[in-house]
């Protein structure tokens, strides 16, 4: 899965030309103007970072990064503010206000690349490294290899793709819709139920020997990797 930028600006040729450059480089986009409609895509789209203009309609960009950072679902997503606003003082309530990076206009679409790279090095590893781990277990992305306690896990292609989502965003509750979109991907028909069955083949892999079942299921709102909760419910 590539790394998904959100990108909240209102200059339409700033969004074309950042668009270019992040997807050239590998990164999933999705692009708003609105301050009120990036709170909303940033739940409902996951995003791996925001960049974020301060001057946008609706509601300002640094009211946007405010909440982001209220919000359970979204207080760990790195932000990087890009604004024209150069004033010291401006830069230091970004950053104060839960900002991770802060860059002023112009800039080169380059630097802010490496700076994004640099943030989900540091912020969020998991997705910029080549492999993830959480609690026992261990994936190895380059080889295409899970274990649990050292010992190998055999696994389908959607299970793998299924954990992986899991072990990016440990901790965090997945509806069932949310775990189509970004498992099986938006443009494809699976019903909600599908998900129901993938749960419990990726539980029977990764459970065997007695461990124990670190997949929590949240009743009426989904599922999450959870080492310290309840399995099945």
């Amino acid at each position: 899965m590539n790394p998904k930028v959100l990108i909240v600006e209102d200059d339409t040729n700033l969004v074309e030309l950042l668009t270019y450059n992040f997807e050239k480089e590998g990164y999933a986009t999705v692009q708003t103007e609105d301050g009120e409609e990036a709170l909303v895509l940033a739940q409902e789209e996951n995003p791996d970072i925001v960049i974020l203009d301060w001057m946008i309609a609706n509601l300002s960009g640094i009211e946007v990064c405010r909440r982001l950072r209220r919000s359970p679902d979204t207080q760990n997503v790195p932000i990087i503010m890009l604004t024209a606003r150069t004033e010291e003082a401006d830069r230091i309530r970004g950053l104060e206000t839960g900002a991770d990076d802060y860059i002023t206009k112009p800039f080169s679409p380059r630097e802010l690349i490496a700076r994004v790279n640099a943030v989900l090095r540091r912020l969020r590893p998991a997705i910029a490294g080549a492999s993830l781990s959480y609690d026992d277990i261990e994936m190895d992305l380059g080889a295409h290899r899970v274990t649990r306690g050292g010992e190998s896990i055999s696994l389908g292609p959607t299970e793998f793709r299924l954990l992986r989502h899991f072990l990016e965003h440990p901790g965090r509750v997945f509806s069932r819709e949310q775990l189509l979109d970004a498992v099986w991907g938006r443009d494809v028909y699976v019903e909600q139920r599908t998900v129901d069955v993938h749960i419990r083949r990726l539980r029977k892999a990764i459970n065997t020997g007695g461990r124990s079942d670190i997949i929590r299921t949240v009743r009426s709102a989904g599922y999450a990797l959870d080492a310290g909760g309840q399995g099945p419910a």
